[in-house]
């Protein structure tokens, strides 16, 4: 398979502060993780600034206007506790949603057979009107609706395997029956949603939460009972991915206990659905993961199936 991978220099300079667990290493683990000779067939993508029209596909554009407008000259402001902009988080907000509408333009037009988008901050808990959870836009919802309203697709899924609950994603789909969001996450735990009678306006959100502690059994059973038949029904014409690995045994943020095969299993169990529905049209990008060490071997191992499926 052609794999490409985007990223932009901006996403490193997105800078929360001292401490702050979303830290540009993150990014730096997963770009050296991916730049040994195992990677050399990645092709590699600059990722583009988003255009204000996709953005305000999700976000409504007085919120979009504000939150460019904060980011601060010096120093740092805060959206939340959580979620710090410095002075260059505007580029890498707008670079990283940019990555993933241009993975969706070049998957869709047969450039690739899929796509990984290497970048930051993550996306999955900012809703259409707030920033969140260290997320400023929510990057693949804003690929999702790129899909449908410019490349005309009639279903386009969301797989999230983060270990928090992708609200703002749940949020932005919850009343488009053309719109799927699937996930598995540890509960209870931040930010509080994802229960399973979180269904949507037609079934079209399935979660599947995890006690902590769980491990790759009750993660490959959530899998296989729930989401993946709930995903192949939905038979969507695009498939995208929320990669976070912070349910990895090793982060420090959570209590999952997954490893790195277990992000090669669900990989491979997600693209054996893209392929059957959707051509094997795959637009991954990275979410949380907060052990450095293991985020980059998470991201290496989901990659490679990416790249030899």
């Amino acid at each position: 398979m052609t794999t490409l991978l985007y990223t932009h220099p901006s996403c490193l300079e997105h800078d929360p502060g001292p401490y702050h667990p979303e830290a540009p290493a993150r990014l730096r683990s997963v770009l050296d993780a991916l730049a040994t000779p195992e990677f050399t067939a990645l092709r590699r993508r600059e990722a583009p600034v988003v255009t204000i029209e996709d953005l305000t596909r999700v976000h409504p554009q007085r919120f979009v206007e504000r939150l460019l407008e904060a980011v601060p000259s010096a120093g740092h402001v805060a959206i939340d506790a959580d979620t710090v902009m410095s002075p260059r988080s505007g580029e890498a907000a707008l670079r990283a949603a940019g990555a993933v509408t241009a993975a969706v333009d070049a998957v869709i037009a047969g450039e690739a057979d899929n796509a990984f988008c290497a970048v930051r901050p993550p996306g999955h808990h900012a809703c259409p009107s707030r920033a969140m959870g260290f997320c400023l836009f929510n990057n693949v919802a804003v690929g999702a609706l790129r899909a449908r309203q410019v490349h005309g697709l009639k279903r386009v899924a969301v797989v999230d395997f983060d270990v928090h609950h992708g609200n703002g994603t749940q949020d932005c789909f919850w009343d488009d029956a053309s719109l799927f969001y699937g996930s598995t996450h540890q509960s209870p735990f931040y930010p509080g949603t994802g229960s399973a009678s979180e269904t949507g306006v037609a079934g079209n959100i399935v979660n599947v939460p995890l006690p902590p502690m769980s491990g790759s059994q009750a993660f490959h059973l959530g899998m296989t009972r729930i989401l993946l038949p709930a995903l192949d029904a939905f038979a969507p014409e695009l498939l995208m991915i929320s990669a976070g690995f912070d349910a990895h045994r090793a982060d420090p943020l959570a209590q999952l206990l997954l490893d790195e095969a277990d992000y090669t299993w669900v990989t491979e169990q997600l693209l054996q659905i893209a392929q059957r529905h959707a051509g094997g049209r795959v637009v991954s990008t990275l979410e949380g993961g907060y052990d450095l060490v293991a985020l980059g071997a998470s991201a290496a191992a989901h990659v490679r199936v990416l790249m030899s499926v």
